[in-house]
């Protein structure tokens, strides 16, 4: 049964609802540290609030649908992207907005909207009330919400989900040990009128510039333009692979040799098998062929 924490009395009845969804797993908090320190920040002349703690995978979405349905206002993510997916999934093509404080091991979407990486912060962020529309993405037939992406980081999502450790350096130890034996993919790519065959490292389907810690996959990438950023990237050579981590780093991959870049609405994808996809940093299995296109202004969510 769901655990669920609340603070909504009779007489709130002309405050704001706001559910905090938190994903007890994400290694970043405490669940009773996250209660106090919300408790102190919240701006209870706004809010009245609520916690549910998710327990398996999917749940948050159900966990947001069912809050909807009681009038929430204002529902918030707490944990990495893979969370904030699940929660945007339930959110999406409606006015109820979501709050994010990050709390996973990359925190993409969190980096791109400037959103603060300490609760406290991102609290006092939820207390302005400050919201946008922005885009989301379809891979298929699966919402995601910053990066999408088949190949190399699909595989690497794979493996970095049977780690028992989390943040960057579990992460940059699975690149270590994938990278050199890792051979690149063959994919055809119908894009903007055009047929692209590339062997590829990996494609990237990017709605913010955020592959997660800081580093940019596509630079140009705005979460409201109406467009995905395809990173097509073949592989370099070992010896090549710091000027390629600096270039993500100071958001200046798109210089690289290795690397094109195409802006699009709409695109269709195919390989000669199945492949590891990578959907805001969680694993997924793609078919042969699929289409990934955007679902513009469809996600309010506030912002700094």
């Amino acid at each position: 049964m769901p655990i669920f924490v609340d603070n909504f009395y009779p007489y709130h009845f002309c405050l704001k609802k706001i559910v905090f969804i938190v994903n007890p797993k994400s290694g970043v908090f405490r669940k009773d540290s996250i209660h106090d320190v919300i408790e102190s920040t919240l701006d209870k002349n706004q809010f009245s609030y609520q916690f549910a703690f998710t327990e398996y995978a999917g749940h948050a979405t159900e966990l947001c649908k069912k809050h909807i349905d009681e009038n929430a206002d204002v529902i918030v993510a707490v944990g990495g992207d893979g969370t904030i997916n699940e929660v945007a999934r339930g959110l999406v093509q409606t006015d109820v907005a979501l709050g994010i404080i990050p709390g996973g091991s990359g925190n993409g979407l969190a980096h791109h909207l400037k959103i603060p990486l300490g609760v406290k912060r991102a609290v006092e962020v939820i207390n302005r009330q400050k919201s946008i529309k922005i885009d989301t993405g379809i891979l298929h037939d699966q919402l995601f919400v910053s990066i999408a992406g088949i190949g190399f980081d699909g595989w690497v999502a794979k493996k970095f989900s049977d780690e028992s450790f989390r943040g960057f350096v579990a992460y940059l130890k699975v690149v270590a040990e994938e990278y050199p034996g890792y051979k690149p993919k063959k994919y055809k790519i119908r894009i903007n009128d055009k047929l692209v065959k590339v062997r590829a490292l990996f494609i990237t389907f990017a709605n913010s510039d955020q592959f997660g810690f800081q580093t940019a996959i596509a630079p140009g990438a705005r979460v409201d333009d109406g467009f995905i950023d395809v990173t097509i990237a073949r592989k370099p050579p070992l010896i090549e692979i710091p000027i390629l981590a600096g270039l993500l780093y100071w958001h200046k991959i798109d210089k690289s040799k290795y690397v094109q870049i195409y802006k699009t609405d709409y695109l269709e994808i195919s390989t000669r098998k199945k492949r590891w996809a990578n959907l805001d940093g969680e694993p997924i299995i793609t078919p042969k062929k699929f289409v990934v296109k955007v679902n513009p202004q469809s996600l309010r969510i506030i912002v700094p």
